[in-house]
Formats: structure tokens, C-alpha cells, sequence
């Protein structure tokens, strides 16, 4: 277990460096990030002046190997902009996007497993394969579409449900009130013991958490149903449904099991989608997280911000990886050897 582990582990160095390795030479495919950025904005010489003060004219492999330097010092770089850290841009919008991804997660396995199961119980049936069209409309239907559709639906012609942000203005302000706030407003709020906020929270986290989730419930469907119904072939199955056990409870209890440790495993390959989705999830619900700021500095062309945020991903993506590898080993003992 404890070789599994560290091999594991080592695998996140080369996984990370290869990651900011081609964002870094992709971002300077389009030049220097304050011409990216500035240019056109600034006489010549002051532009002259900014790029050789930031040392964008110095050889390629030069920044490349200082950049990295910084990398290992935990300096993600300083957004053009607004002079803001990348790391305080993790301590201020990354609580959101993890909360994003927790009511992502929730939905996908609340609504992915069950009717994976559902799909293989009811194998060749209309419902099996109903439920494997959606599972493909939910993998294939693009995020932002599913918001704003959402968003039409229940926040403009019913209006039961909030349009966008995290939380409405007067649970933001109760927010303020929290010393050593972790970011997470849902936690937030229960540290506070205000029900009105409680509800306000998961009120606007619904739609996100749909838009966002439903992508993953996909995934989870078509897995979970392969996986079951390989299960219902094996010879143990067969002995049990012989000595007159229901299909219910072989589905239930006896296949459940075998065919939940492959989703396991494949929620660390989706923490990945997750948060490229939440890029356009957030930028759509106003969900100001890691993803919205991404996508406003995008928008302002400071390549900077973009490479260190993304850079930053890459790191979680890649943690995410081994602590979703070390929970298949637990369940599962086969994956260590």
C-alpha cells in the first residue's frame, strides 16, 4: 500500500510540470503578455519600457526557467490588471469554486447512480434506453446552454428561484460578520446558525449545481450501468438468484457494490471537467469563483493571471487525482497490486 502510495504521489510532479509546461509556451504563442494586454493602449516607448521592466525580452527558455523558480517558491506570478496575487486569488474565489463542485458531485451521484442502476435492472427495456439518451443529451448538451435555460425556466417565468450570484445581498453581509470565514458560504452560514441564510445559499446553488452536475450524472449513468449489468453475468450472481434472491436486491446490494468502484475512480478524471465547466457555469450564474475570474481576465487579455490560474488548476486537479486514487486502493485492494 505504502509503494502504491508514493509512486502515486511522484506521479503529480511530471503530471504538473508537463501542465504549466504548455501553458506557459501556448501563452506566449500570442507574444509577450503586457503586449497581449496593453498593446495599442500605450505609446511604444512606455510599452518598450513595461516589457523590458518585466523582463519579457529576455530569451524564451530564460523566463521559462524563472517562471519555474517561482513555481517551486509557491509564486504563481501578479495579475496585469489589478496587481493581484495569484495565490490571493485562491484564498478569495477558491472556496467558491470548490463549493460549486461539491453541489456538482452531489447532484451526479444522486441522480447518476440511482438511474444507472435503474438502466440496468430494466436492461433492453424503453426505460434503459430513455435513460441512456439522456445520459448522452446530458453529456453533450453544452454547460452554458443548460444555465440559461434553467435560468429562463425557474428564475424568469416561474421565479421561484434566484438568477445568479452565491447569495442574495443581505446574506453577503451576515457573511462579512464571520471571522476566519473559509470561503464556503454554505459552512459559512450554518457557523452563523441563521436558517433565512441556510436557505438563501442552497436556494441559488440549485441552478449551478444542476447546470454543472447533470454533466457529470451523465457519466455516472452510462458507468454505472455497464458496470452492473457486467456484474449480473458473474458466477456468484448466478448462485445467489438461484437460491431465489430478488433482482432487487442483486441489483441493490450484491452488484451495487463491484460496480461503484470504477465511479469512484472516474471522479478524479472529472474533478478536471468539472472545472473547466465551471468556468462557463459561473461566468453564467455570476458564481464569482475561480472560473469567473478566469474567464474576466480572459476577457481583459492579461495572459498572466490566466497562465497562474490555470497553473493553479493543474495542481488541484492533480492532488485531486491521488486522494481519489488512495480512497480506490481502500475500497478496493485489487488497485495496489
Amino acid at each position: 500500500m505504502w509503494r502504491y502510495l508514493v509512486v502515486r504521489f511522484l506521479l503529480i510532479i511530471p503530471t504538473v510540470f508537463i501542465l504549466v509546461t504548455m501553458v506557459f509556451f501556448l501563452m506566449r504563442l500570442t507574444g509577450d503578455p503586457i503586449t497581449a494586454a496593453q498593446g495599442g493602449r500605450l505609446p511604444p516607448d512606455e510599452l518598450a519600457r513595461r516589457i523590458h521592466a518585466a523582463g519579457y525580452d529576455r530569451p524564451i527558455l530564460v523566463q521559462y526557467v524563472e517562471y519555474l523558480g517561482n513555481l517551486l517558491r509557491g509564486d504563481f506570478g501578479t495579475t496585469l490588471t489589478d496587481g493581484t496575487p495569484i495565490t490571493q486569488l485562491l484564498t478569495e474565489y477558491g472556496g467558491a469554486t470548490l463549493e460549486l463542485a461539491l453541489y456538482a458531485i452531489i447532484v451526479a451521484v444522486i441522480v447518476g447512480i440511482p438511474l444507472g442502476m435503474i438502466a440496468a435492472r430494466l436492461r433492453d427495456r424503453w426505460p434503459d434506453a430513455v435513460l441512456r439518451v439522456l445520459a448522452i443529451l446530458w453529456y453533450a448538451t453544452p454547460v452554458f446552454f443548460v444555465g440559461l435555460l434553467l435560468k429562463l425556466v425557474f428564475a424568469v417565468w416561474l421565479g421561484v428561484l434566484p438568477v445568479a450570484g452565491r447569495a442574495s445581498t443581505s446574506t453577503e453581509i451576515d457573511m462579512q460578520s464571520i471571522t476566519n470565514a473559509t470561503g464556503l458560504y454554505l459552512l459559512d452560514a450554518i457557523r452563523l446558525g441563521s436558517a433565512a441564510d441556510i436557505v438563501d445559499v442552497l436556494q441559488h446553488a440549485v441552478l449551478p449545481a444542476i447546470a454543472l452536475g447533470f454533466l457529470t450524472a451523465g457519466v455516472f449513468l452510462r458507468l454505472v450501468r455497464t458496470n452492473v449489468i457486467g456484474t449480473l453475468s458473474r458466477e456468484y450472481i448466478d448462485a445467489a438468484r438461484s437460491r431465489g434472491v430478488s433482482e432487487f436486491r442483486l441489483v441493490t446490494r450484491n452488484a451495487f457494490k463491484p460496480a461503484l468502484i470504477p465511479v469512484i475512480t472516474v471522479i478524479g478524471l472529472q474533478v478536471a471537467m468539472l472545472l473547466g465547466g465551471a468556468i462557463l457555469t459561473e461566468t453564467t450564474f455570476e458564481w464569482r469563483g475561480l472560473g469567473y475570474q478566469l474567464g474576466h481576465y480572459l476577457g481583459a487579455r492579461d495572459f498572466v493571471a490566466v497562465q497562474g490560474i490555470v497553473a493553479l488548476l493543474a495542481v488541484i486537479v492533480a492532488v485531486t487525482n491521488f486522494i481519489v486514487d488512495v480512497v480506490a486502493a481502500i475500497v478496493d485492494p485489487r488497485v495496489r497490486y
